[in-house]
């Protein structure tokens, strides 16, 4: 069975066959590093990573690169705001951006690729833009003519005539030196004051669009497999680079094109005019911060392609499945040396990599059969909490009867692939340093009672919930209940 997705080429899903066999090579588009990083670059790059994780676990050779925008106005901007350079704030907020996502554990890419840094293929590219004719010099600027490559428009689906009926006169006005308002910059020539580099064109500094084109190529080739970014690159971003690297190579600059959706906040665009703008860092560091597991676990409860609404609410409600998740994950670590399992003490206890699953057993097929279907994590996910649900219940009748009724190794391939399914997704839990008592309950004992007794009282079986409770209490564990369902403990 082969991996299916939506190619926004096509406007269609597509069986997944890489240029090379065995080998994906894949381009994102990266952050422009002049601000620290928000929920919208969350959902982009925790996306892209899962997509990346998927392809390793099916067992493709990915070679996965990233690029930071680092020559950009609004990097301009900020650095005269701040009275400093545009490479000091480029640096900052490249280092924030990687601080940030990896609390997300999103891996880092195999490559990471700089604007500053692709200066002699940016020239190259159009130098060769320039001798094809698809390329003008205008006052030190250098443009790219829109209307010379046939193609332009095959991503986002927009025609230039139609977008020239809407098109202003003032527009026309402000682009005066261009051949045609469509026309955009491949080349600024530099401005008094402004960080430049020299060119065949005179000082300046190079485009946004021409930046992946060449930082494409000079990292992975003349076509790669998979072109991945937000829905609001496709235009004209993407379209912008499929004209520039098709028009000087002759082929394909990517065979598959995918897109994730935005992120909304209340129903409404997430954006800084609107005051609902939230970073990373604000989030997680922040009052009541959730776990950024449970971000992740937010993130990839519906479709890539679809625009997801960050709320209060929303977050709240995704803690509690997290929680549920982690328990499953911890399981191995709290009972596993009940259970007899000989390795609970080993140092490579828990760890994926020493793990081995069956593949073929019902939770890894469904697992794999909703990933292939366009990476459907919503699909993958609830195989995860069925696996997690199972061990939780397993875990509640180890502590109240001193044992499970499922067989020892039954559970161990159950949490095992519950932990291997869970790390494709990036979802990971690692145990907490647990205060032994003697001749008491473990942290672990204790945490594990209280779900069970929520979920009891939950179901309005009071007269369990007041048994756990008195249990506790003959341990010399003291309860205190407060609002919102939320159950402190003290010894």
């Amino acid at each position: 069975m082969s991996i299916v997705l939506y190619n926004t080429l096509t406007r269609k899903k597509e069986p997944f066959v890489p240029l090379e066999p065995g080998r994906v090579k894949i381009y994102c588009c990266g952050v422009t590093v002049y601000d620290y990083s928000h929920l919208g670059h969350a959902r982009c790059y925790v996306a892209w990573d899962t997509v990346r994780r998927y392809l390793l676990w099916r067992g493709y050779a990915v070679h996965y690169v990233q690029n930071f925008t680092d020559i950009d106005d609004k990097i301009l901007n900020r650095a005269k705001a701040e009275n400093s350079t545009m490479q000091t704030v480029a640096e900052r907020y490249t280092q924030a951006y990687l601080e940030d996502i990896a609390r997300l554990n999103v891996m880092e890419a195999d490559e990471y690729t700089y604007a500053t840094q692709t200066l002699d293929g940016i020239q190259r590219l159009i130098g060769e833009l320039e001798q094809q004719g698809y390329a003008y010099p205008a006052n030190g600027d250098v443009y790219y003519s829109v209307r010379k490559f046939e193609g332009y428009g095959k991503l986002s689906g927009r025609k230039l005539d139609d977008m020239q009926a809407g098109a202003s006169g003032r527009v026309a006005a402000e682009d005066s030196i261009k051949q045609d308002p469509f026309d955009f910059a491949l080349w600024k020539s530099a401005k008094e004051g402004e960080p430049f580099w020299e060119s065949p064109w005179g000082p300046g500094r190079p485009g946004w669009h021409i930046e992946c084109s060449a930082m494409i190529r000079d990292r992975l080739g003349d076509t790669i497999d998979i072109h991945v970014g937000g829905s609001d690159l496709v235009f004209p971003h993407h379209e912008n680079e499929i004209a520039q690297s098709e028009a000087a190579t002759g082929h394909l600059l990517s065979r598959y094109w995918m897109h994730n959706g935005m992120v909304n906040v209340g129903g409404e665009k997430m954006s800084k005019s609107l005051g609902n703008f939230t970073t990373i860092r604000d989030l997680l560091n922040g009052p009541n911060a959730p776990d950024p597991m449970a971000v992740r676990l937010f993130l990839l409860q519906g479709s890539y392609r679809k625009p997801v609404d960050f709320t209060d609410e929303a977050i709240a409600a995704v803690q509690t499945g997290w929680g549920t998740v982690r328990d499953g994950l911890l399981f191995g670590y709290q009972y596993g040396a009940k259970l007899g399992w000989a390795d609970s003490e080993d140092a490579a206890f828990g760890d994926p990599a020493a793990m081995r699953i069956d593949r073929n057993s019902a939770p890894v097929q469904a697992f794999q059969t909703a990933m292939d279907d366009d990476f459907n994590t919503a699909g993958g996910l609830a195989v995860l909490f069925d696996l997690a649900k199972d061990l939780r219940r397993a875990g509640n009748l180890i502590t109240h009867r001193g044992e499970a009724d499922t067989a020892s190794d039954v559970l161990r391939q159950q949490w095992q692939t519950l932990v291997c399914l869970a790390q494709v997704l990036g979802l990971e839990a690692a145990p907490e340093v647990e205060t032994a008592f003697e001749g008491g309950l473990s942290d672990g004992e204790i945490e594990a009672l209280l779900t069970h007794r929520r979920e009891a009282r939950a179901a309005k079986d009071f007269a369990e919930g007041d048994r756990i409770r008195d249990l506790l209490q003959a341990e010399g564990i003291t309860l205190i209940d407060k609002p919102g369902g939320i159950t402190e403990w003290h010894r």
